[in-house]
């Protein structure tokens, strides 16, 4: 049996380029610490999200449990491109960018 001590907050979530041509799927406990390591390119010079620009949130899920968070994430990643692209659409039509609402 599994303990639980109070809620837990884990997202998958989707950022982009400008003109939204990559998608870069990720998963962590604190979304806007997230979403700004993914802005700043002192922090992550070196990763895939810089190197794609990808640094806007059009897409996330939450979660209360890591491991069905981490199932998420790499359930999404297998998925072609036009899978993903019908996913972000269903939630966020006009693929805004959703940072600022987080």
């Amino acid at each position: 049996m599994k303990k639980t001590l109070g809620t837990h907050n884990y997202y998958i979530y989707i950022i982009t380029n400008k003109t939204k041509s990559v998608l870069y799927i990720g998963v962590t406990n604190d979304l806007k610490e997230r979403l700004y390591y993914h802005s700043n390119p002192e922090a992550n010079s070196k990763h895939f999200s810089h190197k794609y620009n990808c640094k806007y949130l059009i897409y996330f899920e939450h979660y209360q449990d890591i491991e069905t968070a981490i199932s998420r994430e790499k359930q999404l990643k297998k998925w072609s491109r036009k899978k993903k692209d019908f996913l972000i659409s269903t939630k966020n039509p006009n693929w805004g960018f959703l940072n600022d609402e987080v």
